[in-house]
């Protein structure tokens, strides 16, 4: 996939087909829309585009909106790729570009620019100021332009109706199973290993603490986690016990996302690492003694280790 940060002197030659979203999450409902493009690129002998922006539009329109994503744009794009789509074009996300009515965007960006000559739709997408217009109203626009404009249909997976905010819901509430349904994967996060409270040591279960940065990424529900560990250099995953929560048995306050690895007592300090949420095993409790909180931790650990 070839990806493009659009300039104001970046104009396509060729013909696309097109679609437009942020795609966060690339969830199974963006990629049986995506597939639908690429699907009708083919069909016309044209290209397949999709058209992002860099940011959470509300981040620009919102100077306090802290977004909870579900994919950094770098995600997005690794995800992206894998659709099959020709090109990505990435719309640097600002208040001019927000102010466009539906129709100076479709003219001045889609065709003028990017060449675009059919346009899908998701089923619940709107774009342009205010998102005020509708469907029928990029319709009539592309009939005067000379853009066919087509809206996709939904995906329902087992019942739900997908979507990034049905995703981020999902997660919020700790059901990352269904999330996963929703997705096509399991949800994962990413950061910095960083050196904690070295607890977890002292009792037999130690454990990488996991600095997100400033990746504004959605944080599942408090609990634990049955989860997959992805270290830096190594081509195949670790199995893991993952706990989101603020250590309240050992009287924390502060959030931390600590996970500890099966089978595995190296130092990782400083270094990448990704996991992925499997299954929520229950949520934090505070336990009476350290005794009762280390006996729990090993039934815990047994009904993961039973999962892979």
């Amino acid at each position: 996939m070839k990806t493009t940060i659009l300039s104001e002197v970046t104009i396509f030659e060729n013909k696309a087909v097109a679609t437009i979203g942020f795609f966060d999450g690339v969830h199974r409902g963006h990629q049986f829309l995506l597939k639908h493009v690429v699907d009708l690129a083919h069909e016309n002998g044209m290209e397949s585009m999709a058209i992002t922006f860099d940011k959470h539009p509300r981040q620009v329109l919102n100077a306090d909106y802290q977004p909870q994503l579900l994919t950094t744009l770098d995600d997005k794009l690794k995800l992206l790729a894998e659709t099959g789509i020709d090109h990505c074009v990435v719309l640097p996300f600002t208040k001019v570009l927000a102010a466009l009515s539906a129709y100076d965007f479709m003219d001045n960006i889609m065709r003028t620019k990017l060449g675009v000559a059919k346009l899908l739709i998701g089923y619940d997408n709107r774009f342009g100021h205010n998102r005020s217009e509708t469907f029928a109203d990029y319709v009539r626009y592309g009939k005067e332009m000379g853009i066919e404009v087509v809206q996709n249909t939904a995906l329902d997976v087992e019942g739900i109706m997908v979507s990034s905010s049905v995703v981020r819901r999902l997660i919020s509430n700790g059901d990352v199973e269904t999330a996963a349904k929703c997705l096509g994967r399991y949800y994962s996060l990413h950061g910095i290993v960083t050196s904690g409270y070295h607890e977890g040591r002292k009792i037999g279960f130690p454990t990488a603490n996991i600095d997100l940065g400033t990746s504004c990424l959605l944080t599942p529900a408090g609990g634990v986690y049955a989860v997959k560990v992805w270290l830096d250099g190594e081509s195949e995953s670790r199995v893991g016990m993952l706990n989101i929560g603020t250590r309240p048995t050992f009287g924390g306050n502060d959030v931390s996302i600590e996970v500890n690895i099966f089978g595995f007592a190296g130092d990782i300090y400083g270094q990448n690492i990704r996991v992925e949420f499997c299954k929520r095993i229950r949520s934090e409790h505070k336990f009476d003694n350290i005794d009762q909180l280390v006996a729990q931790l090993k039934k815990d650990k047994e009904e993961i280790s039973k999962l892979f």
